[in-house]
């Protein structure tokens, strides 16, 4: 009784407070959550045990590179790809050769600017195992030249793949592959490589070099003459490449790990006429086997030595603050976009850097153009090999056209150094380096870090947006061996000096319009410099619009609250007002005695 008489009092309270309106929207909340989560419980349900497992092992496989990925300096992409995620081509190369690391992917050697000439050999080492399907994921690590292919198995076997063309060994292919059978029975790992059996036009055979005084390995080399494409001299290529025996299957025990490194060289000639092949061909399969014989010799150091070549590489770099606006460039396009590019870009040895060492610290008109970032034809897709190949190329000719073509001599150092100056119009001219854009484009934050000027010193150049919508210019030295200084705009206030902290600077815009920077280290020069701008009219920069910080922060012009939010306020406001009008409705053109109607009845 008592337990009735509580659940007749708690219908009498419900009744008086849902009223049908408070229903509805109690209704239509519920409903609106449902309907946000339901796709993620499906999604949650629909996986199976097995699948679990193998997106686990996935998952832990993927968390060495949180940081770089967190920080824009690698890429991860599924197969097949996942929501949200951009395809970028496996790609790792030296500026001497190149490799998409897809099973059936050719090597691709230099032709022209780009390495866009393939040769019909296929190195990369596929692991199988019997009746289970790889989940797979592959990590592009940009700041080391690096390609990683993981893969799971539904009962927890996974093999990682590491593959890199050496940056200064750089005739050497590596590809680093780990099994790993964390179960309680043991499996059976499948090796599978082409190699040149595709490949009918070359010259094949076996040979073993020695690796210690007692042991020898089993290598096959390759030798063939592959025609240049477009050649009206009838060019061709003489190519040799050597690789290493692989075995056709592992045993794997029990809650064990095994770990192999498979090495290819490969050599080619200078585009020759076809009867001087010959020779070429004898030289080229020599340097493909000497390559191969060094490589062996140290190859506990090969990863070591590839990686802090590339690091060097990013010593100088450009970050832009993220940007949800449609079309627009962020950091991990301007990330892949320059690995790429670097990756088609020959490493200088140490003997004939010292030559151009000149020419990499200073470079007079590079860069001489509107800055790369405006450029839509320079960002395009970089899907497949043929798209990569097409970008570095456009990227190449770009920086060689507008006055880089003295950094480009020196190798990827120089070509790194060229597209970091193209991307804010940062440019050398007589004595001073000037920042050349317009302040209209500096609605986003950017920072060109370590820029090289000089033999000893390195800029730091940070554009800031302000709470006020206005950009300012921050700019501090990594080191210098001389003093230096900057102005803005016109150079008519007092040049600043330089040094480790940073010193602000307004964006000033000025008519006719003139760079927004100078910095040099000759304190005369800046003073006589105003004298030689010939400005007409010079103010601050205005702040810019609300509506361009708000597209680029939030993806629309509305401000920082989702698309959806205001659908949703809209349609809140359209039923407030359609039961505004019932009441309006029922007030005037309703019965006039309802209420006492109602009050006799609930007093009968």
């Amino acid at each position: 009784m008592e337990f009735a008489e509580w659940f007749r009092r708690l219908k009498r309270s419900l009744d008086n407070y849902f009223t049908y309106r408070r229903t509805f929207i109690f209704v239509l909340v519920v409903c609106g959550l449902i309907l946000y989560s339901l796709p993620e419980v499906l999604r949650r349900f629909a996986y199976t045990e097995e699948e679990d497992v193998a997106l686990t092992c996935l998952k832990d496989r993927l968390t060495p590179f949180s940081l770089d990925l967190a920080q824009l300096n690698a890429h991860v992409q599924h197969s097949p790809l996942r929501e949200g995620e951009k395809a970028f081509a496996p790609f790792t190369g030296n500026g001497h050769f190149g490799l998409e690391t897809g099973t059936d992917s050719n090597i691709h050697i230099k032709n022209g600017r780009t390495l866009s000439l393939p040769i019909k050999c296929q190195p990369v080492v596929e692991t199988r195992l019997s009746s289970e399907e790889w989940t797979e994921a592959s990590v592009i690590q940009f700041v080391t030249g690096t390609v990683h292919k993981l893969q799971c198995s539904s009962v927890g076997v996974h093999a990682t793949h590491q593959f890199y063309a050496h940056r200064s060994s750089s005739s050497v292919l590596v590809q680093a592959v780990q099994l790993t059978n964390p179960s309680d029975s043991p499996v059976t790992v499948a090796l599978h490589q082409k190699g040149v059996r595709h490949w009918t036009a070359a010259d094949v055979r076996k040979m073993s070099l020695p690796l210690s005084s007692k042991k020898s390995q089993s290598f096959t080399v390759a030798t063939a003459m592959v025609d240049v494409p477009r050649s009206s001299l009838d060019h061709v290529v003489a190519v040799a490449v050597v690789l290493q025996a692989v075995p056709e299957q592992v045993q794997l025990n029990a809650r064990s790990s095994t770990t192999f490194e498979f090495l290819t060289s490969v050599n080619y000639s200078e585009p020759v006429p076809r009867s001087e092949y010959l020779e070429k061909k004898r030289e080229a399969e020599q340097r493909a086997i000497e390559a191969m014989k060094q490589a062996q010799s140290y190859r506990s150091r090969l990863y070591e030595t590839h990686s802090s070549s590339w690091r060097q590489l990013w010593s100088t770099g450009f970050s832009i603050s993220q940007s949800l606006a449609a079309d627009a460039v962020n950091g991990d396009q301007i990330n892949a976009t320059t690995y790429y590019v670097l990756s088609h870009t020959p490493y200088i040895p140490v003997q004939q850097r010292a030559e151009l060492q000149r020419a990499l610290l200073y470079s007079e008109g590079c860069y001489g153009g509107l800055h790369t970032l405006q450029a839509q034809n320079l960002w395009t897709p970089l899907t497949t090999i043929t798209e990569v190949e097409n970008a570095v190329s456009l990227w190449l000719l770009t920086l060689e056209k507008q006055g880089c073509h003295n950094l480009l001599k020196a190798g990827a150092s120089g070509v790194a150094e060229a597209m970091i100056l193209s991307f804010g119009g940062l440019r050398f001219s007589n004595q001073h380096l000037e920042f050349n854009i317009h302040p209209k484009y500096l609605h986003r934050d950017f920072l060109f870090r370590r820029v090289s000027y000089g033999n000893l010193t390195h800029v730091n150049i940070s554009v800031v947006v302000q709470d006020d919508n206005k950009a300012v210019i921050l700019v501090s030295l990594d080191r210098s061996d001389k003093n230096y200084y900057a102005c803005d705009a016109g150079c008519l206030d007092t040049p600043v000096q330089l040094g480790p902290e940073y010193k602000t600077f307004p964006v000033k815009l000025t008519e006719p319009l003139t760079s927004i920077l100078y910095i040099t280290y000759d304190k005369q020069h800046m003073e006589e410099l105003r004298h030689t701008i010939h400005v007409q009219e010079i103010n601050e920069a205005p702040a810019h619009e609300h509506h361009i910080i708000a597209l680029h922060k939030h993806g629309h012009h509305l401000g920082g609250l989702p698309t959806l939010f205001w659908v949703s306020i809209c349609f809140l406001i359209l039923v407030f007002h359609m039961f505004l009008i019932k009441l309006i409705y029922n007030e005037y053109c309703g019965p006039q005695d309802r209420y006492r109607v109602r009050y006799k009845e609930r007093h009968y």
